[in-house]
């Protein structure tokens, strides 16, 4: 019996933002992300912002008000993120030219490009709030692979499917529970070898590396396009499951 979200229908075809291939490049180029602002950009991951929420709340219990308020700068950029991503994905359905999904990439990949310039002397906050802004737009807005709930800014909720839906499939041997065991693998070696590269490309090339990932955006957004105007043309206005 299949769970609901998994595979409603061998024959459902799903739109090409819902495809693995794009959730392992998004995932990979997190991956990525967290590399680069940790080793060079103030030694943070911008990808989520437990850690943020944390460190402002005991900045707040011990009373250090000025650091408080910084630290509500990514996660205010984080929060506007989300809305900016839901209110214009839902905007730009109307002109029914890209998706919104499409169009985000391409976003992404023109951000990640200017982040590039920024010389060594530059505050890092302007690295790490862009980033902070891009992902959490990223997150809002790809939220299923082939229908089952999937992150692609980080890998807390992927560490614990894996371990969940494993034990489930040692017990009942499903196909649910060893497809997800797949699906949130695939998610988290994704984001492993993004890192890797990240610091690979780190050592040669210092703060243009993260052009690299720039390159890879660019190139999915190219491949997204060519879907929207050729081959989905006719399924603009269909809505991604999980939205």
């Amino acid at each position: 019996m299949r769970k609901k979200g998994d595979f409603m229908s061998k024959n459902e075809e799903f739109l090409e933002c819902e495809k693995p291939w794009v959730y392992w490049t998004l995932i990979f180029v997190a991956g990525w992300f967290g590399a680069y602002t940790f080793i060079l950009r103030g030694g943070v991951f911008c990808n989520a912002q437990t850690a943020n929420i944390v460190l402002f709340a005991i900045a707040l219990g011990s009373m250090k008000w000025k650091e408080a308020a910084y630290l509500l700068v990514p996660i205010g950029s984080y929060f506007i993120g989300a809305f900016v991503s839901e209110y214009l994905g839902k905007t730009v359905k109307r002109f029914q030219l890209l998706r919104w999904d499409t169009i985000l990439i391409g976003i992404e990949a023109l951000v990640v490009l200017g982040l590039g310039f920024l010389p060594k002397s530059a505050p890092d906050q302007i690295c790490q709030v862009a980033l902070n802004f891009i992902c959490s737009m990223q997150f809002n807005t790809f939220r299923q692979v082939k229908g089952v709930p999937a992150a692609t800014t980080f890998v807390t909720n992927h560490i614990r499917q894996v371990g969940s839906n494993l034990a489930k499939y040692v017990r009942h041997h499903d196909e649910a529970s060893e497809n997800r065991v797949r699906i949130h693998g695939q998610m988290l070696l994704c984001f492993a070898g993004g890192g890797v590269v990240s610091t690979i490309a780190i050592h040669f090339f210092r703060y243009p590396s993260i052009w690299g990932s720039a390159l890879v955006l660019f190139g999915m957004f190219l491949r997204l396009a060519y879907v929207d105007r050729f081959k989905e043309k006719e399924r603009l206005s269909q809505v991604p499951h999980g939205h």
